[in-house]
């Protein structure tokens, strides 16, 4: 099965932490069911990586825990 969607109408967003540079920061893609794609928003046209929503969450939750 292939769990990467066809993310080619994407529309990507920035962390509201994001220093707006456009240049520091991985951007994330809402509308996928149960899946996170992200991407470097330095190499916007590389393929991203595709997580578990709850993968994703946690990684964020733990990230939260630390700043």
């Amino acid at each position: 099965m292939n769990r990467i969607p066809d993310l080619t109408t994407a529309v990507w967003r920035k962390s509201s932490y994001s220093d707006g540079g456009g240049t520091n920061c991985v951007e994330v893609a809402d509308g996928y069911p149960g899946l996170v794609p992200v991407r470097d928003s330095k190499v916007p046209d590389a393929r991203p990586m595709v997580f578990s929503a709850a993968s994703w969450s946690a990684f964020v939750s733990d990230v939260q825990k630390t700043v």
